[in-house]
């Protein structure tokens, strides 16, 4: 097993973490001279807090562990590409290296729909890497949104009362 499968591996932890809440799957933990630092998972809804991604809560928590806003020399594992916000942060905390999962051709900010992590212009570029567990990183988060339409459908239809349904004459 590599060190990048390594450090994946316990980013898909964090995930299983978030999955546990109902939240969406996503983890990350951050390294930093070959040791974890800190780690991260989603929870959004659990906090009800927008700014509760599993980037900005490994982002704080290494920031602590190193006593400094800048991780110069952080690598982050990231179970999913990273949103706006979240490769804004990792910019900003002047993150050295991305090692992605599975990218997000919906909403991701690292070469999908935008490349905030390498874009030219700003002062700081991330690293990144893509792919790394990448069939492990989609089928968790597929499986997730998979059960979350059939709790939907299912819901929808325990609430469809019965004369709204087609009856048989």
């Amino acid at each position: 097993m590599t060190a990048d499968e390594k450090f994946m591996r316990e980013a898909i932890r964090q995930a299983k973490k978030a999955y546990a809440l109902d939240e969406v799957p996503i983890g990350c933990v951050i390294v930093y001279e070959g040791k974890i630092i800190a780690r991260g998972y989603n929870r959004r809804n659990t906090d009800k807090n927008t700014l509760s991604h599993a980037e900005l809560i490994a982002i704080k928590k290494a920031s602590r562990k190193l006593g400094d806003w800048r991780l110069e020399g952080c690598t982050m594992y990231i179970t999913l590409e990273p949103c706006q916000m979240c490769a804004g942060a990792m910019v900003q905390a002047r993150v050295t290296e991305a090692v992605i999962g599975s990218m997000n051709p919906k909403a991701g900010c690292a070469g999908s729909v935008l490349n905030i992590l390498e874009m030219e212009g700003f002062n700081h570029q991330v690293n990144v890497r893509r792919g790394v567990m990448e069939e492990e990183c989609s089928r968790m988060l597929s499986g997730f949104f998979r059960e979350l339409r059939e709790k939907k459908k299912a819901e929808k239809n325990r609430l469809t009362p019965a004369a709204a349904l087609p009856c048989d004459k």
